[in-house]
């Protein structure tokens, strides 16, 4: 009985070369998409403060290449502008001035050469926006504070919990025209791509929509991601937002819940995704890497690239965070401080043939989904007619095996991430965190 050896292939997918594809027989027609748009996207989400402790955007060019030897073809950097001091927790997300960069991160110069070495390799850049507070430096404390909520003692009031900053109020429509005014100062700077807004439910929908269409009447191709999980922000002009139960269903596999919990979610997750859009998956991001261990987020550090091809392959637009690619890291990784990592090639060739796998298995991504979980084994199928995805990943920290769909056994199917030709039999076997993706 024919098995597939997923260590076999893990090990071949290390060798691919830098440009990886598999010629497989796909419709010249395919049927219009109905529903969420199927995306060949990946992010790569990055702190600078991961790259060096000074001139962080220089470290970060740097690195360019690899992320987009990795796949990643949208960049997104989380807050390079100047963050405030007073009562500074150290966070990117407290900012003293909209429209200045971090002199630690570098110049202008610095940060339009990143955005323009990134278009040179075919990526685009979106910078995190923040439009819900200030730093309690902010000029407008001073200058502006009707730009602000107050207290009824007419004190400047802080979001709850978040003690650092202070709360924008969009009732003065003077704090959104300034706002409006600074995203579009950005974007006419440094030709940026777009934005990833965070916290949007911290202003008004209708602050959203007219920023959006503002941005959009002078650059219609800008990505606008929405930190938020709810779908009514699609019709304010974003092209994304959040599947924030994506990361606990994977974990949660991870640790001893069920894998088909995985594939329920992202079905969820998906049917609320219009026609044209996108929803972002991910394994984990800066906010859950610091609030929780990350070798406990699915049992063990070496599980993170499995996680990720769960992720990644239900669909959506699937996002590798910069610290994902490091190896070894243990404990929680707090994004405020300054904290250089050593990227893992290993680590970033097995993004890529996730990626790879991702791309090319798109027209079949777009099919019917059927879940053929076991314990411990997230596995589904994709098909079309004539073509079937086959994605088996295995949450254990042991050999585990699941049987294999009765139309698959014992047929031919390539491997998408070594490009070999495979005989499936009838179960497929996964070594510890192992997964598989085969295509036919």
């Amino acid at each position: 009985m024919t098995k597939i050896k997923a260590a076999a292939a893990a090990i071949a997918a290390l060798a691919m070369s830098a440009c990886t594809s598999y010629e497989i027989d796909m419709p010249a027609n395919p049927e219009p998409t109905v529903g969420p748009e199927v995306s060949t996207q990946v992010i790569y989400e990055a702190n600078p403060r991961f790259f060096a402790e000074q001139n962080c955007l220089n470290a970060l060019d740097a690195q360019l290449t690899r992320i987009a030897d990795m796949g990643c073809d949208v960049l997104w950097i989380m807050p390079v502008f100047e963050p405030g001091e007073l009562g500074s927790v150290g966070s990117p997300y407290c900012i003293r001035d909209f429209k200045a960069l971090n002199p630690r991160y570098g110049t202008m110069a610095d940060l339009k050469k990143l955005v323009d070495d990134a278009h040179g390799k075919g990526v685009k850049v979106i910078l995190d926006w923040v439009s819900n507070h200030t730093s309690w430096d902010h000029p407008w404390i001073k200058e502006h504070p009707d730009r602000y909520e107050h207290d009824d003692q007419n004190r400047i009031v802080s979001p709850a919990g978040w003690a650092d900053v202070a709360q924008l109020d969009y009732n003065n429509p003077a704090t959104a025209a300034a706002m409006r005014e600074a995203m579009m100062y950005w974007v006419e700077q440094t030709g940026i791509d777009g934005y990833r807004c965070d916290y949007v439910d911290g202003a008004p929908m209708e602050f959203w929509s007219t920023t959006i269409a503002e941005l959009k009447a002078a650059h219609p191709d800008l990505i606008m991601l929405a930190e938020t999980a709810n779908a009514d922000y699609y019709g304010c002009g974003f092209s994304m937002i959040y599947d924030w139960n994506c990361a606990g269903a994977i974990s949660g596999a991870f640790n001893g819940g069920k894998p088909a919990d995985v594939v329920s979610e992202a079905v969820t997750a998906l049917s609320n995704v219009p026609a044209g859009k996108s929803i972002l998956r991910f394994a984990f991001n800066h906010d859950t890497a610091a609030e929780s261990s990350i070798d406990g987020l699915f049992g063990s550090v070496d599980a993170i690239p499995a996680a990720y091809a769960a992720a990644a392959m239900l669909g959506g637009t699937p996002m590798v965070y910069s610290a994902m690619d490091v190896e070894g890291l243990t404990g929680t990784m707090s994004f405020f401080g300054y904290t250089p990592l050593t990227f893992s090639d290993a680590l970033t060739a097995k993004y890529k043939a996730i990626n790879s796998a991702f791309r090319q298995s798109a027209e079949v991504r777009r099919g019917e989904l059927a879940d053929y979980s076991a314990d411990n084994i997230v596995c589904f199928t994709r098909s079309i007619p004539g073509h079937t995805l086959l994605v088996a990943v295995n949450t254990a920290n042991a050999t585990r095996a699941v049987r294999t769909p009765i139309m698959l056994a014992n047929s031919s199917m390539t491997d998408l991430l070594s490009g070999e030709t495979v005989t499936v039999g009838e179960q497929v076997e996964l070594a510890p965190y192992a997964y598989t993706i085969l295509m036919n």
